[in-house]
């Protein structure tokens, strides 16, 4: 019998080959896996990261922080939108491909102002700015403004281009954050995407990115474990892997070792981990024998890195 995560796997790697492959992958996970839904679940997920992003802000910088970048914008600009209401003059989110439209920015938007009517959103946003969810209220009733002019008003700026080369000046950010985004990065891309990052972050700016280490097909098909992805060669996984939505297969240890390398000063992690049960149950490729099982377990982690510069 043909799992679940096969028929995707499949059908990814298919669509890869293809020219257009990320609108018809858009369209198949629209329309077929319904996976860009914004569902009370996603917008959780997102919107804690948000909170833990800030909370590590406000520990580690100070508090006239007002300018941040994200990494990996998405379909949905929950983070923007979330530092856009506690003050922040302005986000810039970066990501190689154009996903927004104005049906799911106004998405975002309403489901904010469900969360505040129902009093979901106080557990995530305790301080709002109060003249900035006027602006939303706003744009909420008046749902004809271009991409241009909703992300003008909420002071947001999304950016297509490679995070390696951005054209911004030494030492613009308070923040940078990302959330599942690094898991999708092959490790000599990354390097120098944190070597920039390193370059734009102000001094005493902090970066706090979000990692899934966990096998994402494993999300659709629960007949696998999260640490499925960890028995295969490279080889073998090469030939599973594919571009439209990549798994590097990084494990913790690596990110951290990664940042030492470029000199990136850690001051926050924080890990969850997956059912070491499983881990017990499979058979791992000689890849990742060498870590510990208590190294393979995390499937989750934040790693809050505080710039050195001087200013």
């Amino acid at each position: 019998m043909i799992k679940k995560w096969h028929l995707k796997a499949g059908v990814q790697k298919s669509i890869s080959f293809l020219p257009h492959k990320n609108d018809i992958n858009f369209w198949f996970q629209k329309n077929i896996t319904k996976g860009v839904e914004l569902t009370d679940q996603y917008f959780t997920y997102k919107i804690q990261a948000a909170k833990d992003h800030i909370d590590f802000e406000n520990r580690f910088v100070d508090k006239n922080s007002k300018t941040a970048l994200e990494l990996g914008t998405g379909w949905y600009p929950i983070v923007p939108i979330y530092y856009f209401l506690i003050g922040y003059e302005k986000t810039y989110s970066l990501d190689l491909s154009n996903w927004l439209t104005e049906e799911y920015i106004y998405k975002t938007i309403s489901k904010y102002i469900e969360w505040r009517n129902n009093g979901m959103l106080a557990s995530y946003l305790s301080h709002i700015n109060e003249e900035k969810w006027s602006v939303l209220e706003e744009l909420n009733l008046n749902r004809n403004s271009s991409i241009e002019t909703l992300c003008n008003k909420l002071n947001f700026e999304p950016i297509i281009g490679d995070a390696r080369t951005t054209k911004f000046e030494n030492n613009t950010f308070h923040l940078i954050s990302s959330n599942n985004t690094f898991e999708h990065i092959y490790p000599d891309v990354l390097k120098d995407i944190l070597k920039e990052f390193k370059r734009i972050i102000k001094p005493s700016g902090i970066m706090s990115h979000f990692i899934d280490m966990s096998d994402h097909f494993s999300h659709l098909d629960n007949t696998i474990s999260n640490f499925n992805f960890l028995k295969y060669s490279d080889k073998a996984w090469n030939i599973i892997d594919n571009s439209i939505q990549p798994q590097n297969r990084l494990r913790f240890k690596d990110y951290l070792e990664m940042y030492h390398d470029l000199e990136l000063n850690v001051v926050e992690t924080k890990t969850i981990n997956g059912n070491l049960e499983d881990l017990k149950n499979l058979k791992l490729s000689q890849k990742f024998r060498a870590y510990t099982r208590e190294q393979l377990a995390i499937t989750h982690g934040y790693i809050v890195s505080k710039s050195l510069k001087v200013s």
